[in-house]
């Protein structure tokens, strides 16, 4: 399975996963992921509103109110809309089963696990197994037609490659087992209720301005 453009649209993911767990306007969604250190989030605060903007107009945001705390301007709060939500869900399952040169799209979708049901994700990253699995048989059929053709020096980014599959299969299989036996498991809710709790309270704002 092909990851689509918007797949590769982070910042749009992120606004969505954290109205995912309430509505909020956009410098809490900003400060959130300052605080958080979610460092695959770039161009903050900019490219924020422009995600929110872009998501507003693609029918999967919406505004539900608007807040004015004290002398600042007035802030709109956005909630996800139907679509937004099955939106969130789709995405985050393409990102954790579809293995991607670019690991940095993997991280986020970790990120923001929570807001999908365990037995969802196992069979995600399942699916994400399967593929790793084909791509380390692909790298390693290709180096032994060429073992003895081509020097090593020639094939050394062709070892990494396998080696990389084999590491992120590893690694999975690792979390497999823990969602298997329970070691590791979550309720959506109870991440939502926490996620929701870590706003920052309007007083601490700033000076950041929304629409």
């Amino acid at each position: 399975m092909e990851l689509r453009r918007e797949d590769r649209d982070l910042v749009g993911l992120t606004v969505l996963a954290l109205l995912g767990t309430g509505p909020r306007h956009t410098y809490d969604m900003h400060r959130m992921m300052v605080d958080w250190h979610k460092d695959f989030v770039t161009g903050l605060p900019r490219s924020m509103y422009h995600a929110v903007n872009r998501l507003r107009r693609g029918g999967l945001i919406e505004p539900v109110a608007s807040e004015r705390p004290g002398p600042r301007p007035e802030r709109t709060v956005y909630a996800l809309t139907d679509a937004g939500r099955q939106e969130l869900r789709e995405r985050e399952c393409r990102l954790l089963r579809t293995p991607d040169r670019d690991s940095t799209l993997f991280v986020a979708a970790l990120s923001f696990v929570g807001g999908l049901p365990p037995e969802e994700v196992a069979a995600a990253l399942r699916d994400r197994a399967a593929a790793l699995e084909r791509q380390s048989a692909e790298h390693d059929a290709a180096l032994r037609a060429t073992a003895g053709e081509l020097p090593r020096l020639l094939l050394l980014e062709a070892e990494y490659e396998r080696a990389r599959a084999e590491a992120d299969l590893a690694w999975v299989r690792t979390i497999l087992d823990d969602l298997g036996s329970g070691r590791l498991t979550w309720s959506p809710e109870q991440v939502t209720r926490q996620e929701g709790d870590a706003v920052p309270p309007p007083g601490e704002e700033g000076a950041a301005t929304d629409d």
